[in-house]
């Protein structure tokens, strides 16, 4: 390499540094969004009204962001992804700042849904654009500040919310976006203008009308099923039966599309199946541990909804500690089989003994068995992802990085509902058992929705729900556990293709 190609290369390497900072920051950005939310929601219903809407506050911004996860990362192979990172961004920054200002229920939930499917395009845009200037050989350096950025987001989320809420306002949850993204413009300044591979198709209109959906009525299935309607409704039997004839659909359209949104070829690479379902698993996993084990901390050891989180932290730094060695040995040998392999293993291991826990079992206890899952976790989903962009063409690696988080999404939305409804049936049948004659009253809806009041009640009382508690709970671990040993299984059949060391 001559000396002018060598001081090109390390400006470029330097140029890419910001660039990377500047993605770090909109994925900080799209995971605070996700965690700051919990402690303002009281307040919000409070100032605007509207109760029975609140969860929507929630819910759209789930569903707005999965349809359009997708699209997003289509376009951003045909119309290149520089722009499109900025459009998405603008959008969010926008939708913040109208959420901040709303004045009425419906229009926070307008506004939330226009966020939402901003938030969709900030996380997928992101991550391809991280395959755009980093070779996927030199990509495991950097998996360790992803994941840092999304234990920063779990942590400061929820501590900024109640910081807001106590001392400014709950506008300002939203408001705070603002600068945040307007620092993410500034460093992406240096981003390369990236040409996409527009080969003057139409763009698939239809495909991403029924892709969002299916995807947007299977969600309301996990999301209404069991609590807002009975599983065997005719309104959640109907949102079935219209997800399975959006997604028929939807193949019938992708089979005859010049540009399709999810190509189906894509399913014919085994990588790309086995990562997908890999995501899925590992999601799916995840959300018994992060959602269920709080539900443990506060109910079970008494702990207050602060501290519950901070309990959970151990989970997050070992994730994040072993997502940056298994960055650095797949970077210096080129190989990545072997670390979702052992992840599966140790997340497998880490639930079974979670499920051990009982009311005589300590915090110290849970959560060393949490850090267990986390190393787990942290060796496979960042992992997962550089496998599926090393293996895919570059012209479809929005659409692949696209794919592979929807199926996260899906994942996670699965989770909450099925753990959800193991935990509410195991509760239905301990408290009886656990609970003396004239507090029978109880139930698993109440112990779930205010688990400051329990604190309150006497102490065998207490003692009856803290007990139900931890037998619901151990059938929740019980269940996730031969999920994560079904991802084992399926990383055993990755098919490991050797680590691109250039870009295209």
């Amino acid at each position: 390499m001559t000396a002018t190609a060598t001081a090109s290369a390390t400006v470029l390497r330097r140029d890419a540094l910001v660039v990377f900072a500047g993605l770090l920051v909109v994925m900080f950005l799209g995971a605070l969004d996700q965690t700051i939310m919990a402690t303002a929601l009281p307040t919000i219903a409070g100032d605007l009204g509207g109760l029975s809407e609140l969860t929507w506050v929630v819910t759209v911004y789930v569903l707005a962001a999965a349809a359009t996860t997708p699209v997003w990362g289509k376009l951003s192979d045909l119309l290149g992804r520089r722009e499109l990172l900025r459009i998405a961004l603008a959008m969010f920054l926008v939708a913040s700042a109208l959420s901040g200002l709303a004045q009425g229920i419906g229009e926070l939930i307008a506004f939330r849904a226009l966020q939402g499917a901003a938030a969709g395009g900030l996380m997928t845009l992101a991550m391809a654009t991280v395959g755009d200037i980093v070779a996927p050989r030199e990509r495991g350096r950097y998996q360790g500040y992803i994941q840092a950025v999304f234990v920063l987001a779990s942590v400061a989320g929820p501590l900024l919310g109640g910081v807001f809420v106590d001392h400014l306002s709950w506008r300002w949850v939203f408001y705070v976006n603002v600068p945040i993204g307007l620092a993410a413009f500034g460093l992406l300044g240096r981003q390369p203008a990236a040409a996409g591979q527009w080969r003057g198709a139409r763009i698939d209109v239809l495909g991403a009308i029924l892709l969002a959906g299916a995807v947007s009525a299977g969600l309301l299935v996990t999301v209404w099923g069991g609590d807002r309607y009975a599983w065997g409704s005719a309104q959640v039997l109907a949102l079935v039966s219209a997800a399975v004839a959006l997604a028929a659909g939807f193949i019938w359209q992708e089979r005859r599309a010049a540009e399709p949104v999810l190509p189906l070829r894509l399913f014919r690479d085994r990588v790309f199946v086995v990562v997908s379902a890999g995501a899925f698993l590992a999601t799916l996993s995840l959300f018994a541990a992060i959602v269920f084990l709080p539900v443990y901390l506060q109910l079970v050891t008494g702990a207050t909804a602060t501290t519950s989180g901070l309990l959970v932290l151990p989970m997050l730094l070992a994730s994040t500690f072993s997502t940056v060695v298994s960055g650095r040995l797949m970077t210096r040998a080129g190989r990545y089989k072997v670390f979702p392999i052992i992840g599966f293993a140790l997340m497998s291991a880490g639930l079974a003994l979670l499920a051990t826990l009982d009311t005589s079992s300590g915090r110290g206890t849970a959560m060393a068995y949490l850090a267990v899952f986390g190393l787990g976790f942290g060796l496979t989903t960042q992992v997962l992802i550089v496998a599926v962009q090393n293996a895919v063409d570059r012209r479809e690696l929005g659409t692949a990085t696209a794919s592979v988080n929807l199926f996260r999404a899906l994942g996670g939305s699965v989770g909450v509902a099925a753990y959800g409804a193991v935990f509410a049936a195991g509760l239905r049948h301990a408290l009886p058992r656990h609970l003396p004659g004239p507090a029978a009253g109880i139930d698993a809806h109440g112990i779930q929705a205010s688990p400051d009041r329990i604190r309150m009640l006497s102490a065998p009382i207490r003692h009856g729900v803290a007990a139900s508690v931890a037998d619901a709970l151990h059938g929740v671990f019980l269940v996730a556990t031969p999920i994560a040993v079904a991802g084992l299984l399926v990383v055993l059949f990755l098919k490991e293709r050797p680590l691109r060391k250039e870009m295209s």
